[in-house]
C-alpha cells in the first residue's frame, strides 16, 4: 500500500513508540503520587509539555493535554461560551471548519447562542471584510482554522487575530492540520487558543493538546480533581503524553531542517515532491485536471485536485493500492461534493472528481512515480 492520506492520520514514528515503551512496561506511576514512580511519571509529563510548548513558542504552563483535537476544540468553544455568556452570545467561525468546530457551534445555537458562518473565496480563504461586518457587541469568540484539512489552504490568522484583539474578542484556531507541517508561533499568530491533534503529527490517536494564552480562564469541559493546572480533570495519560511530546520534538527538528533519519522528509522536501507530482499530472491530463485551494498559501504536503473526466471513486478504484481521500460521496443516483468544496464554489463537475493526495515524511519519489504511472493509464 502506498500511503498518501497523511491529512487523515499519520503512522506512529518509531522514535515516538520507543519513547512510549518505558511508560508501558515500567514507570507506570500516577503523576499525582508522591513516591518515586509517581515523581518519574510527573517528570515525564512535564518534559513532554515543554516539548510541545517549544514547537509552538509557548510557555509550558500554557499547554494542556487533551484526548485530541476534537476535545480541544470543544473545550474552547463551550468553555468560552459558558464563561463569557454575560458579555455576549455571538460566535464567528467559517463554513469550512472541521466538524469538531461546526458541531459544538450548532449545539450552542440550539441553546440560545448566535453563530455566524463566514463564507470563503474560490481559494478557500475567509473574506476579511465580511468578518469585520459580522462583528457585533455580543461577539465573544472567533474560531477560524489555521489550515484546511481538504485543500490545505492557510488562513491569514495574524490579520484576523489583530481584528479580534482590537475588538476585545477571544480568538481560537484549530491547528490540527498545520502543526508540524509549517512553522507555528502562537505569539506571531496572536491567537488566544490553539488546538493540536497528536495523530496528525506521528503520535498516537487519542492524544492532543490545547494552548491557552496565559491569563485567560475558561470553564473546564471535564470536571473532577485539579489535573492539568485545574483546567482538565482526569489522571494524566502518561504514555501518550510522552508520545506527543517526542513527536513534537521530532517535528521541530524537521521544520528546522535537522534530519536525524535520512529517510524522513523535511517540510521543504515534501513540498518539492508534491509540486513534482502536480506538474507530472498537468503534463498527462493538461487542462482536464484542476487544483483546488490556494496555489501558494497552502500546506506543503497537500494536493487537492479535480479530474474533470472522472469521479473521485473511479480514481480510488483505479488506484486500488494507494490510500487517499475523495472530495465527494458517490451514491447510486447522485454525487454529493464536500461542504468545503461547495463553500469554495467549486462546480459540481469539478467537485465530483476531486481527490486529495496528502504526503508525509515517509513519502518517496518512487511511490509518487508509481502513482503517476498508474494514472497515465486513464489518459
Amino acid at each position: 500500500m502506498i500511503y498518501l492520506d497523511y491529512n487523515a492520520t499519520t503512522p506512529i514514528d518509531k522514535k515516538v513508540a520507543k519513547a512510549m515503551e518505558k511508560y508501558i512496561y515500567g514507570n507506570f506511576g500516577n503523576p499525582s503520587s508522591s513516591h518515586k514512580l509517581g515523581v518519574k511519571a510527573k517528570t515525564a509529563v512535564e518534559e513532554a509539555r515543554k516539548k510541545i510548548a517549544s514547537l509552538l513558542n509557548a510557555s509550558p504552563e500554557e499547554i494542556i493535554f487533551t484526548s485530541g483535537g476534537s476535545e480541544s476544540n470543544n473545550m474552547v468553544i463551550k468553555g468560552v461560551a459558558y464563561t463569557y455568556r454575560e458579555q455576549g452570545k455571538h460566535i464567528i467561525t467559517s463554513e469550512i471548519e472541521h466538524p469538531a468546530v461546526i458541531s459544538p457551534c450548532k449545539f450552542l445555537e440550539e441553546n440560545g447562542y448566535n453563530v455566524t458562518y463566514l463564507p470563503v473565496d474560490q481559494d478557500g480563504i475567509v473574506d476579511i471584510d465580511q468578518l469585520k461586518a459580522a462583528l457585533t457587541d455580543e461577539t465573544i469568540l472567533m474560531s477560524i482554522m489555521h489550515a484546511n484539512n481538504e485543500t490545505g489552504t492557510i488562513q491569514p490568522l495574524a490579520e484576523i487575530a489583530e481584528i479580534a484583539s482590537e475588538n476585545n474578542i477571544l480568538f481560537h484556531t484549530d491547528a490540527a492540520q498545520s502543526v508540524g507541517k509549517i512553522e507555528i508561533d502562537v505569539k506571531k499568530l496572536g491567537v488566544d487558543f490553539l488546538s493540536v491533534a497528536g495523530h496528525k503529527v506521528y503520535a498516537p490517536k487519542g492524544i492532543g493538546a490545547l494552548y491557552i494564552k496565559d491569563g485567560i480562564e475558561i470553564e473546564p469541559l471535564i470536571h473532577g480533581a485539579g489535573h492539568e493546572m485545574g483546567k482538565r480533570a482526569g489522571t494524566e495519560n502518561v504514555i501518550f503524553d510522552v508520545g506527543l511530546g517526542r513527536a513534537c520534538e521530532l517535528a521541530e527538528d524537521l521544520l528546522q531542517g535537522k534530519k536525524i533519519n535520512s529517510e524522513h522528509n523535511t517540510p521543504g522536501e515534501i513540498k518539492e515532491l508534491r509540486d513534482y507530482f502536480y506538474k507530472q499530472l498537468q503534463k498527462i491530463f493538461k487542462e482536464r485536471v484542476i487544483l483546488n485551494g490556494h496555489p501558494t498559501k497552502r500546506l506543503p504536503n497537500t494536493l487537492n485536485i479535480s479530474f474533470l473526466d472522472y469521479n473521485g471513486q473511479e480514481i480510488l478504484d483505479h488506484l486500488d493500492n494507494v490510500a487517499l481521500s475523495t472530495g465527494s460521496a458517490c451514491h447510486s443516483d447522485s454525487v454529493e461534493i464536500s461542504s468545503v468544496l461547495k463553500a469554495m464554489s467549486v462546480t459540481k463537475e469539478a467537485g465530483k472528481g476531486a481527490v486529495r493526495f496528502s504526503l508525509g515524511k515517509y513519502t518517496t519519489k518512487e511511490e509518487i512515480n508509481q502513482v503517476i504511472n498508474k494514472l497515465k493509464a486513464l489518459y
